[in-house]
C-alpha cells in the first residue's frame, strides 16, 4: 500500500485526529477543531508544524524548545509536552499528546497531534488564575498538567508567596473532582488538641464547650481535595495522627466511636525542606514518603523573571478592575530589577502601595519603595556569585528594561538574533 493509500485507509479509521503530519514536519491533515482553535485563517496542510505553531524557521528543538516529535522519531513511543503556541488569539499554553503511526513497512509513516488549550493558566493578564510564560513557569504547568487527572498526592514545594494555594486549586479544577469542595487545612501553630477537632470534628460532649456535634475539616473535603498548607510546620507528635489518617483512610471524631471512612484527594505544600528535617528527626520519614509521591517545585519570582512584567500588569488589572494603572518604563525597570524575597505576595504589595502614593494613573519610579530604587537593584555584586544562565538572563532584562524594550534594536545592537534574544528572555 502507498503511504498515500495508507494515510486515506488511518483517516476512514480515525475520521477525527486534530492533525496528521508526515515525518518530515509537514501538515498532511487537520480537522476542523484544529483549524478553527489553532490555525484561523491559515491554510496549514502542506506547511511545517512548527512554522504554523511557533512561527519559526526551524524545528522547534534547534530553537531551544522540546520537539515531540523529534523526540518520537527517535524513540518510537508516544510523546506529550507543554509548549507556547501561536494562535489567532494570541500565545497560549497548549498540551501537545502525538503518537507515531506504523505503516505496513513497519516503519513510522507518519505522526497524530492531539492538542488541548490549558484552561487554568494564561500567557497574557487575566483576571483570575495562574499567569506567566517563562520556561520555569511552563515547566511546572507541564507537572500540574500531568498529575491533576489522577488521585495521586501531590507535594507543592517553594518559598513563601509563590502561589501554591493557586497551583492547588488548579490541580482541584483539573481533575475528576472538580465538583467537589476543596478544603484548606492552615497547619501553621495548630496545637493539639486544636488539630484534631479542625481535622476530624467532634461529638456533642466530647469535651468541655463542645455543645453539639462539629463536622471536620477532613469529613467536610469527602467527594473533593484536602489541601494542607504548610504541612511542614505540623509538630512531630502530631504528625502520627495524619499518617494514621492517611494510611488507612479513616478517621473518628473526637469523643466518637464510629470509624468513617475518608474521601479525599490529598495536596500538601510547605516551603520548608522536607528531606533536611528528615534527616535531622523533625520530620517523619514514613509521612514524608506519603506525602512526596509527586513532587512539584514552584519556581520563586527571580527564576522566572521574564514573568515579572506579565505579573505586574495582571495585578494591577486585579487590584483596581475598571481604572487603566500603567507603569512608566523607569518603574518597570526597577520592578524587573529587584530580587523579589517576597516573592509574587511581595510584588503585589508594592504595586497596591505605588497605587496609593500615585496621583494618577501613571505609577512612577518615585512611587516604589525604597529597596527597589537602588543602582545595584537587581544585579549580582562583588560578593553576589549567581550561575551563567541567571547573569546573562540578569543582563538581558536589565538591557531590555534600559533600551526602551525594543527587542529588534537591541538585539541588533547584541549581535544576536532577535529570536535568540527572545528564547534567552523566555529562560
Amino acid at each position: 500500500m502507498s503511504p498515500a493509500n495508507e494515510l486515506i485507509s488511518f483517516l476512514e479509521t480515525h475520521p477525527d485526529p486534530q492533525i496528521v503530519m508526515g515525518i518530515d514536519y509537514r501538515i498532511l491533515a487537520a480537522n476542523a477543531a484544529y483549524r478553527r482553535v489553532y490555525a484561523g485563517e491559515r491554510n496549514v496542510v502542506g506547511q511545517f508544524c512548527y512554522a504554523i505553531s511557533h512561527g519559526y524557521s526551524r524545528p522547534c528543538d534547534e530553537c531551544g524548545e522540546s520537539c515531540p516529535l523529534a523526540a518520537s522519531r527517535v524513540s518510537g513511543e508516544p510523546r506529550r509536552v507543554l509548549h507556547l503556541h501561536h494562535t489567532p488569539r494570541g500565545e497560549e499554553h497548549v498540551d501537545v499528546e502525538l503518537t507515531p503511526i506504523v505503516g505496513t513497512s513497519g516503519k513510522i509513516a507518519y505522526f497524530v497531534e492531539r492538542m488541548l488549550t490549558v484552561r487554568e493558566a494564561s500567557s497574557f493578564p487575566a483576571e483570575s488564575g495562574m499567569v506567566g510564560k517563562s520556561a520555569a513557569f511552563n515547566r511546572m504547568l507541564e507537572l500540574v498538567r500531568r498529575v491533576a487527572p489522577s488521585d495521586t498526592a501531590a507535594l507543592l514545594l517553594g518559598e513563601s508567596g509563590t502561589g501554591k494555594e493557586l497551583v492547588a486549586q488548579a490541580i482541584h479544577q483539573q481533575s475528576r473532582r472538580e465538583h467537589g469542595p476543596f478544603v484548606v487545612v492552615e497547619c501553621s501553630g495548630l496545637t493539639e488538641t486544636l488539630f484534631e477537632s479542625e481535622l476530624f470534628g467532634y461529638e456533642k460532649g466530647a469535651f468541655t464547650g463542645a455543645s453539639q456535634r462539629k463536622i471536620g475539616l477532613v469529613e467536610s473535603a469527602s467527594g473533593g481535595t484536602l489541601f494542607l498548607d504548610e504541612v511542614g510546620d505540623i509538630p512531630l507528635s502530631l504528625q502520627v495522627k495524619l499518617l494514621r489518617l492517611l494510611e488507612t483512610g479513616t478517621f473518628r471524631r473526637v469523643g466518637g466511636v464510629e470509624t468513617l471512612r475518608a474521601d479525599f484527594r490529598l495536596i500538601a505544600a510547605t516551603h520548608r525542606d522536607l528531606k533536611t528535617m528528615v534527616e535531622r528527626g523533625s520530620f517523619r520519614r514514613d509521612l514524608y514518603y506519603r506525602l512526596s509521591v509527586f513532587p512539584i517545585h514552584l519556581p520563586a519570582l527571580r527564576e522566572r523573571r521574564g514573568d515579572i512584567a506579565l505579573l505586574a500588569d495582571t495585578l494591577l488589572a486585579r487590584l483596581a478592575p475598571g481604572r487603566a494603572y500603567t507603569l512608566s518604563e523607569a518603574a518597570r525597570a526597577r520592578l524587573q530589577d529587584y530580587d523579589y524575597p517576597g516573592n509574587i505576595r511581595e510584588l503585589r504589595n508594592i504595586l497596591e502601595r505605588a497605587m496609593l502614593m500615585a496621583d494618577g494613573d501613571t505609577l512612577l519610579e518615585e512611587h516604589l519603595p525604597p529597596e527597589l530604587k537602588s543602582d545595584e537593584a537587581g544585579m549580582p555584586g562583588v560578593d553576589d556569585i549567581v550561575p551563567l544562565e541567571t547573569a546573562e538572563l540578569r543582563y538581558l532584562q536589565w538591557a531590555l528594561a534600559h533600551h526602551g524594550g525594543d527587542r529588534k534594536s537591541l538585539a541588533a545592537q547584541l549581535g544576536i538574533s532577535e529570536r535568540t534574544l527572545y528564547r534567552k528572555l523566555a529562560q
